[in-house]
């Protein structure tokens, strides 16, 4: 009986033993995002809803809110950005990027939201990989400076 006892312990825990799986534990093999990536997800999501509209626009030395004044933009998917009036719509394309570079000392500014139109002129100087002052859900300012001319452009955005 004894032998029975403990042959059947054996198999019980043999039987435990075998179900067990490396699987089991808690680790994970998922790679964490990085405080950099969850604040691109964040932005490019936040951005992707409803439209918006640009509530203030400085080129160098000058306010050119007006020239955009009428328009309603939407950061679509697979990059599409849209800016339409009713009578002109245009088109281009916006990415939100990691621009992190090995020797920038500010973590902080390691994004930019990208922005690009060919057409027309007012719209392509729009074109630029500007950087991420403030940001919410419903409000987004960027800044550029120049390499050229060492100017700054203001870019504010806002939902409507």
């Amino acid at each position: 009986m004894k032998t029975l006892k403990t042959l059947a312990f054996l198999g019980l825990f043999i039987l435990t033993a075998a179900s067990c799986s490396s699987s089991d534990d808690s680790s994970n093999n998922t790679p964490i995002a990085t405080p950099t990536q969850v604040a691109i997800n964040t932005i490019t999501q936040s951005v992707q809803t409803g439209q918006w509209h640009i509530t203030y626009y400085f080129d160098t030395d000058s306010d050119e809110t007006a020239n955009f004044a009428s328009y309603l933009f939407t950061f679509g998917s697979g990059n599409v950005l849209t800016a339409t009036n009713g009578t002109n719509t245009y088109t281009g394309s916006w990415s939100v990027t990691d621009s992190h570079s090995s020797g920038d000392d500010n973590p902080g500014n390691d994004i930019d939201f990208n922005i690009a139109f060919s057409a027309p002129s007012n719209f392509a100087d729009l074109t630029d990989d500007w950087e991420i002052v403030s940001r919410t859900a419903t409000r987004i300012e960027l800044i550029d400076v120049s390499g050229g001319n060492g100017g700054t452009d203001h870019l504010v955005f806002e939902k409507n």
